[in-house]
């Protein structure tokens, strides 16, 4: 089998760029709306800060996209993780599921409970969290006592599991959702990455109890610093949006607080921002899969590599488009990605995995993490910015 030829990987996707560009982000905001006269409006009025019209309308907006019950804005994605486990019962010591293969948010969110991560395998059919292998090592290390999951080796509670859509892709949630049921272990969905995606015709985030989305800048729409807090629970959404405002009790003057809450409200200048991306989403959404589309025409031809596409039932947002290099061409990876960074093609690598990174080394891990490992070494991110698509 012939290996990859890098050259004919720098010209597949100079095909898609744009003529002109000296370069190409991986993924880049686009405002073509109505951003300046919301962010205007704020100015104008002295409305920049924590309250204000536009944190009401972007919870509304999200609320009717996803078609979930409830949506709380908050300063970033790592905020609502954090939020998300407190509200599902997370405590000190207590152990949370995550996949070794994530963003580093996802662990840190669990560290700021008191809890410690406990690291599981990826699935290469969809990038994210593997239930299959998660269901039988599970046999092996867990046990159901009076309701609550314990760790057979480390005699803490298992509380919860926090699955990560990989760049937009769903994980496979239906196979998920018996074993969490069976062991007892709440379901928190880290969405960060997968607005605008669908899984079995529902929006990520109505699998779980709560889920957290991000609006960072390079994500599919963006307050510039930004996330929020999904739920079809009602008393977990005012819960929600109470912890997220200092816990503070209602009140004309008097300042009263009823627990230890966080100071995690998203100001209404960056809410603004995002009520306007929020009105142009399906038309990145469209531009994003014409862009995979591209892409999977481009790269058809190549040999030693395939464009990675949305798991089956799945609708993904294409967040993060991803090269999958063949198992016996993945030496070639970094090659790949100094030569089309040098053309001003900025590429990446996925993560470094979460149980060999120094903070998390001491933490629990399934002892076969192949999958996250293959995946690691395998993939390739391109540029994936919506413009790309039109």
């Amino acid at each position: 089998m012939a290996e990859v030829n890098i050259e004919s990987v720098v010209q597949a996707l100079k095909s898609i760029i744009p003529v002109g560009l000296e370069r190409v982000a991986l993924h880049e905001p686009t405002f073509q709306g109505n951003e300046w006269e919301y962010v205007k409006e704020c100015i104008d009025t002295g409305w920049v800060s924590s309250v204000g019209k536009f944190v009401d309308q972007i919870e509304k907006q999200l609320a009717e996209y996803t078609g979930m019950k409830r949506a709380v804005a908050v300063v970033n994605g790592t905020a609502a993780l954090h939020v998300c486990l407190k509200l599902v019962g997370v405590e000190r010591d207590d152990e949370v599921l995550v996949p070794t293969l994530t963003f580093v948010a996802t662990a840190n969110a669990v560290s700021y409970c008191g809890a410690i991560p406990h690291f599981v395998d990826s699935s290469l059919t969809t990038l994210g969290l593997d239930p299959y292998k998660l269901e039988s090592y599970l046999k092996e290390i867990a046990e159901v006592k009076n309701g609550i999951c314990c760790n057979k080796k480390t005699g803490r509670r298992i509380k919860a599991i926090m699955p990560m859509h990989t760049f937009g892709h769903p994980v496979e949630l239906e196979a998920l959702i018996p074993i969490c049921e069976k062991y007892k272990i709440q379901l928190v969905e880290d969405a960060a990455e997968s607005l605008g995606s669908f899984y079995k015709g529902k929006h990520t985030g109505h699998w779980g109890k709560v889920a957290g989305l991000s609006f960072n800048g390079n994500k599919v729409i963006t307050t510039g610093g930004g996330g929020a807090i999904l739920t079809n629970d009602e008393e977990l959404g005012k819960l929600a949006k109470h912890l997220t405002t200092t816990a503070k009790i209602p009140h004309h003057w008097s300042f009263s607080h009823d627990s230890i809450g966080f100071n995690y409200r998203m100001p209404n200048i960056n809410a603004a921002l995002g009520c306007a991306q929020l009105e142009n989403l399906p038309r990145f959404i469209k531009e994003k899969r014409t862009l995979a589309d591209k892409y999977e025409k481009a790269f058809s031809g190549i040999e030693g590599l395939k464009f990675f596409k949305e798991p089956a039932e799945s609708k993904s947002n294409y967040w993060l488009n991803v090269l999958m290099l063949n198992k016996s061409d993945q030496a070639l990876r970094d090659a790949i990605l100094e030569a089309t960074n040098k053309q001003g093609i900025m590429t990446r690598p996925v993560w470094e995995l979460m149980h060999e990174q120094a903070i998390y080394k001491f933490c629990p891990h399934m002892p076969d993490l192949s999958g996250a490992k293959e995946i690691r070494d395998r993939l390739i991110n391109i540029p994936s910015s919506p413009f790309l698509g039109v």
